[in-house]
Parts: structure tokens; C-alpha cells; sequence
């Protein structure tokens, strides 16, 4: 007799034995239907065994073959089960994670055709019409040349423009179908002229043959995007596939217009959330049978099956958002790392910030560091300035110095770009009478005035309620906004500035579909405007009349109980002031701050990023923080809070173990979110070694506790926060 075992997406951290009939035959890779606890479930078969270790009267049979053959091959099934082991995660739970949706439900795994939308002849002749939104969709498909229905409605565009160019005959649709790109000389439209700097990095990495991570670490605006394309015509000539991550849904329309403008009749596909499971199949389909030559992509995409895998670019890539926060808490750039090793394919990582533990790899000579110090299209730098806020009477959190400068920038025709990470009309609502706060009462935190809204918000759970038009405490209708918003900012600019044109950018005035793109186009237009916004703003945008950069809070990094709080406010800084500058002629950074003498400021503004990035690692290592040693958090959540200490302090042994430290049980830095509470047990190694022996044994007693079913916990290795 026959077994096979398989891996269920269930939270356990174990595989399941079945047995195979007599005529039965499955492949490694395949999905198989199984009973499992009274259900059907979908099962991944792992490995094809002729004995098993459980009785043979306890073995059920598999219920039903789905495959004929596998879904996933053997080499990608090893690399799912490092990330699982890694990641201290089930491997049946981490496999049908990097399945699409489709996959996971037992659909076919061929459906291979997807609604798509090209010019006709008379659109190519770019006809003038009155509906602006479908002037925008031809100039959309001008640029892209052929655009599926749910890519343009991820970019705004709605069903009854598309159908309205149709009835024009401007537009027509078909069905694509997958086929496999031919291996010939691919058409390639004209490209710029390198610079230096950026042909020997184009040249380092053309040259060098099977795996190298090079960290590419070049300052805003140096044409890091211009080296990404030309290693990928190698590649694309080569016949081989190559995968570019990039952290934001929002950034994905705007790079794949540029890749599409540069390889006009290449295949390049699109992966990320708003895809639907039909779509995302038939993505996945179209990298493992060789359909597609690039794969633009969010972190997710780097599970994707490919057939014959080049490179791998990874765009931002100290970014946060290549971190995934719950379930399986992988990291994309990491595992891109793991995943080009084994491949013996190169790796690019590009950024401007580039994050210390990727850093620290570069300077010990594990990844190559290629640098591009100048700007493409601006030969000076932008200019800092730093506006000291002690004893300022500031009008809605600006200083009249920053007033001036705007009233400057706005008469010479430039834009200005006013940075603040906080959405809303203010952080939170206070009773001048007794001081009550605006509180959310199944969190440790306030909740949000949203004035457009006329609600306040919890930002961490949703809860929405009235604004109380008397204090719930003392009955007084002295009650006020305290702090700033991005909604605030709006308002105050619009009285000040009455004529000129203001846009809001952030997750409040962009939630309806295409209101991202339609003001993105309006500030493009160009002319004179003010920009107000979030780090929607600051992530890979072109701005090219963007002159004056302000950010009105720099100070909440300094002081910060988390150790990559200056890191991330030094990235954060950087990215937001090259936004400025990107014309031609450099821009003006203005940082408000009440420390404008403090040291990490001084060096960040005088010296770069660069500079300040070595200085910052030198103090993590003098106290032992990563990347000199390795971190995991155990979290745990749950209504009992007195459940959850007692369950992480069992954890903590009563000898230590050797190599290893531990903090904890302590509250997470917020303590209660949504009614649950929520505590971490901190674990540090100098060695990684002896931190993953340590988390295996630990895994294999929290499995075992009688409190593990009574609370919700997971480990995060290699945490990025500890929120």
C-alpha cells in the first residue's frame, strides 16, 4: 500500500498520512481533497511514502485527486518550507498562503484567459473628446498598449467609460490567452544616456555571472529606475523572467507605464491585492509556464511559480511594507534574498535609505554596494533648513518663517509639498473644563477627529462616533481639537491661500476608486499648488514642480521608546525631501522641530543619509541591537489579560539557555487594540543558530500548553515594530 503525506492549511505545526487505493497515483505538488475533523478540505501532497508511522487502521484514504499534474514544483516546495521553518509558521498554512485564492479552493488550475482592452486604429489616431475621464483612459492606453479591465478599474476607470469607448469604436476587447513568448530580439524604445556612475553600476552587475546581491544605494532622484531597466534587457533577450518588487499598491500603475514605454512587446504582468482570484491565477499560470517575461508585484509576488527566473529587483527596498504583519510574517526582501541564492540568480536591491540591516550586509561584504551619488537631472542638492519652533506663534502648527517661504514659492509658479503623518482634523478632541480626552473605549488610545466626517475614529480598530456636543464628564461645551491633521492643515491653507488650488493626499480623500490617480493628474498639470499629505506622498512619486518640501513634525523619532525609531524618521526625512528638486534646479527641505541642534538632525541634514546610516549602526552595535544580534517577539493576544501574562510568563524558563535573552512578559507599547490585550516575551541571540533552536524547542511547547487554545499567539521573527 501507498501513502502520501500531505500539508492541510490548518494551524498546526505538523503533516498528515493518507493512503492511496489500489490504481490511485498523485504527483508531489499535486492537490488532493482529504477528510479532515468531519471536513473536506483541499491538502497539498508534500511527499509519497510506501510506510507510514501511524497505525494502518487510522490512516483514512484521500477522498479525491485534484491535479493530474502538480501545481507547485519540488524545488518551490523546498523554498515554502525554509519560509515556513524560518518564520515559525505551519508549512500547510505558509503553502496555501503562497497559493492564489482559486489554488486554495480546489479550482482548475487553467483558466488562462482574461478580459483585456486595446486601441482600435481610430483610437490610435487620438481623438479629441468632451468626457475627460475618457480622454484619460486613451492616454492610459497610449501609454500601456494593452491594459486588462480590472487594471483599469484599479486606475479609476469605471465600466460605463470603457463600455462608451467601445461603442465609438475606439477601444475594442478580447480575451487574452496565455502563450509562450518567443525567444527573439526584443523591440526596445529609446532609452537615456547613462551617466558614470550609473554605467558602472550597469556594468558590475551585467557582468557578473550566478548569485550577488547588490545593494544599489543611490539618493532620491539619482535614476536607480534607469539601471533597473537596462540589467533587465539582458535578461528579457536571454528568453529569462524577472520579478520587480515594489512596496505600494499605489506605485504599481505608475512603474509598470514606464517598463510597458520601454518594452513595448514584452509581456509584463501586474500582482497584487485588487486582483481578482481569476486574475491572480491566472498571473501565477502565466510565471510558471514562461508566459510572461516581468512580473511587477507587491510582497506577495515573491511566491509566485516562476519557470525560468533571471533576477530579481527589489525597488524601495528598506521600505516596511514588504513586512507582512500577521499570519505568516514573512519579510520580501529577505526571502528574495533566499530565493535568488538558490537560484544562483543576481538580486538588486535599490533604495535611497537603504534599511542598516541591509546596510550591515553591504559593508561586511555579503552584498555588493554599488553607489549613485548624483542626481540624473539636478547638479546641486536640495538645501535644508531647519526652523526652530521654540517660542513660535504658529498658526495650525506653521511658523511664520515656513509662511513666507510658501508665499515665495507659490509667486514664482512652484508647487509646495506639506508633509504630516497624521490624517484626520486632529489626533484627538479635550474638555477644557475637566480635561477629558476623546478616548476609544476597546482601545489604549484616542480616537480621531475627522471634521469632514463630523465622527470621531479609532484608527486602530475602526469604532466611529458622534462628536459629543457636551463633555461626557462635566456636561461643558468647551470642548476642542488638540494636535494637527492633514484635514486641519487642508482647511487653514485653503482660508490663507484662497486661490490657490490645494490637494489632499491621504488615505481619507483618496478611498473612492481612481481619486488617487485624478489628483495625482491634477498635479501633474503643473501651475502653481499646494500639496498636503501622508507618506502616501513620499513613496516614488515624481513631482516635477514640487520646489518647496516642508515637514511640520520631525520630532516624534527622537525620542522614541523603539530602537529603529530614528532609523525610520531619518528614511522618512529623505524620502520626503526628494520629492523636491526633480526639475532641473534644487528644491528647499524645510524641517520644523524643536531640537534643532540635536545631533542625529545635524548629521542627517549636513552630511546625508549615508553618513548618518554608519553613524546609527555604530550605536547598535555598541548596544547589541540587530543587525549585531537577532531578534523574535512572541505575541500574544487575548480578552483575559490576566490569561495572557500567565501564559507568557510560563514561557520563560526557570535556567536560561544558553546564548539567549529574554524580556518579558511585557505590554506591547499599545496595550489593548479591539478589547484584546496584548503582551510580547522578547527573545535576543547573538546567533541565529541558537536563536531558531531555541524558537523550534519553544514552538514545540506552546503547541503543548493548556493555555494556547484560550489566547491568540504567533512569533515574529525578525520583527520591523513592536506596536
Amino acid at each position: 500500500m501507498s501513502f502520501v503525506e500531505v500539508a492541510i492549511k490548518v494551524p498546526l505545526p505538523r503533516t498528515f498520512d493518507y493512503k492511496l487505493d489500489d490504481g490511485q497515483s498523485v504527483s508531489v505538488g499535486s492537490r488532493v481533497e482529504v477528510s479532515f475533523a468531519n471536513r473536506r478540505l483541499v491538502a497539498m501532497v508534500v511527499a509519497l511514502k510506501s510506510d507510514s508511522q501511524v497505525p494502518e487502521n487510522k490512516i483514512k484514504p484521500i477522498t479525491h485527486i485534484i491535479d493530474n499534474e502538480p501545481v507547485l514544483s519540488a524545488q518551490h516546495i523546498a523554498f515554502l518550507r525554509f519560509t515556513a521553518q524560518y518564520y515559525c509558521h505551519p508549512l500547510g498554512e505558509t503553502l496555501f498562503t503562497a497559493l492564489p485564492g482559486a489554488l486554495r479552493s480546489g479550482e482548475h488550475p487553467d483558466k488562462t484567459t482574461v478580459a483585456t482592452v486595446t486601441l482600435t486604429d481610430a483610437g490610435l489616431n487620438a481623438p479629441k473628446l468632451r468626457s475627460k475621464k475618457q480622454q484619460a483612459l486613451l492616454a492610459q492606453l497610449h501609454a500601456s498598449g494593452a491594459s486588462s479591465i480590472t487594471e483599469l478599474k484599479a486606475l479609476g476607470f469605471t465600466k460605463q467609460q470603457i463600455d462608451g469607448l467601445q461603442e465609438k469604436a475606439l477601444i475594442k476587447q478580447y480575451l487574452a490567452h496565455d502563450t509562450q513568448w518567443a525567444l527573439s530580439p526584443r523591440a526596445i524604445s529609446s532609452k537615456p544616456r547613462l551617466n558614470e556612475e550609473q554605467a558602472a553600476a550597469c556594468s558590475v552587475i551585467n557582468q557578473h555571472q550566478g548569485y550577488q546581491s547588490f545593494l544599489l544605494e543611490g539618493i532620491t532622484g539619482s535614476g536607480k529606475t534607469e539601471v533597473y531597466l537596462q540589467c533587465l534587457e539582458d535578461i528579457i533577450n536571454s528568453g529569462q523572467q524577472a520579478l520587480i518588487l515594489v512596496p505600494e499598491i499605489g506605485l504599481t500603475p505608475q512603474t509598470v507605464n514606464r517598463f510597458r514605454r520601454r518594452f513595448p512587446d514584452t509581456p509584463i504582468d501586474l500582482w497584487h491585492s485588487n486582483l481578482t482570484d481569476n486574475e491572480r491565477l491566472h498571473v501565477w499560470r502565466r510565471s510558471e509556464q514562461g508566459s510572461c517575461a516581468l512580473v511587477i508585484g507587491t510582497r506577495s509576488s515573491i511566491f509566485l511559480p516562476f519557470k525560468n527566473l533571471g533576477m530579481v529587483i527589489v525597488d524601495e527596498e528598506h521600505d516596511s511594507s514588504f513586512k507582512q504583519q500577521d499570519g505568516l510574517r514573512y519579510h520580501a526582501r529577505d526571502l528574495a534574498v533566499y530565493r535568488c541564492a538558490r537560484a544562483n540568480i543576481p538580486l538588486i536591491l535599490g533604495t535611497a535609505t537603504p534599511a542598516l540591516e541591509t546596510l550591515h550586509k553591504a559593508i561586511d561584504k555579503k552584498f555588493q554596494l554599488l553607489t549613485l551619488s548624483k542626481r540624473a537631472q539636478t547638479k546641486a542638492d536640495n538645501q535644508f533648513l531647519l526652523v526652530d519652533m521654540k517660542g513660535q506663534a504658529e498658526q495650525s502648527g506653521f511658523a511664520p518663517a515656513t509662511l513666507k517661504n510658501i508665499e515665495h514659492t507659490l509667486a514664482r509658479g512652484k508647487q509646495v509639498m506639506v508633509f504630516l503623518n497624521r490624517r484626520g482634523y486632529a489626533p484627538t478632541l479635550l474638555c477644557h473644563e475637566c480635561g477629558w480626552l476623546s478616548e476609544c473605549s476597546h482601545c489604549s488610545a484616542s480616537t480621531t477627529f475627522h471634521k469632514a466626517m463630523a465622527r470621531l475614529v479609532c484608527h486602530h480598530c475602526a469604532q466611529q462616533s458622534y462628536v459629543p456636543a457636551q463633555c461626557p464628564d462635566c456636561g461643558s461645551t468647551q470642548i476642542m481639537p488638540v494636535g494637527l491633521g492633514t484635514e486641519q492643515l487642508e482647511d487653514f491653507l485653503q482660508q490663507h491661500y484662497p486661490d490657490t488650488p490645494i490637494s489632499r493626499i491621504d488615505r481619507d480623500s483618496t478611498r473612492k476608486k481612481g481619486a488617487l490617480e485624478s489628483a495625482l493628474a491634477d498635479i501633474n498639470a503643473g501651475g502653481k499648488r499646494i500639496l498636503v499629505g501622508t507618506q502616501m506622498l513620499a513613496k516614488g512619486h515624481h513631482f516635477a514642480d514640487v520646489s518647496l518640501v516642508i515637514m511640520l513634525d520631525v520630532d516624534g523619532g527622537l525620542y522614541s521608546s523603539d530602537f529603529r525609531a530614528t532609523e525610520h524618521m531619518a528614511q522618512l526625512i529623505t524620502q520626503v525631501a526628494g520629492r523636491a528638486g526633480r526639475s532641473g534646479e534644487p528644491g528647499t527641505v524645510l524641517l520644523q522641530t524643536h531640537f534643532p541642534e540635536h545631533p542625529l538632525l545635524q548629521d542627517l541634514v549636513n552630511n546625508g543619509y549615508q553618513d548618518f546610516a554608519r553613524y546609527a549602526l555604530q550605536e547598535r552595535q555598541e548596544a547589541a541591537l540587530p543587525p549585531y544580534t537577532h531578534l523574535a517577539l512572541v505575541r500574544v493576544e487575548g480578552t483575559n489579560s490576566k490569561i495572557v501574562i500567565d501564559f507568557l510568563a510560563d514561557l520563560v524558563p526557570v535556567n536560561p539557555y544558553s546564548g539567549i535573552q529574554l524580556l518579558g512578559p511585557v505590554p506591547a507599547p499599545m496595550e489593548r487594540v479591539a478589547g484584546k490585550y496584548r503582551y510580547q516575551l522578547h527573545i535576543q541571540a547573538s546567533e541565529r543558530p541558537t536563536l531558531h533552536s531555541y524558537l523550534a524547542q519553544l514552538m514545540n511547547y506552546i503547541n503543548e500548553h493548556k493555555l494556547a487554545n484560550r489566547i491568540r499567539w504567533s512569533i515574529d521573527v525578525d520583527p520591523t515594530d513592536t506596536y
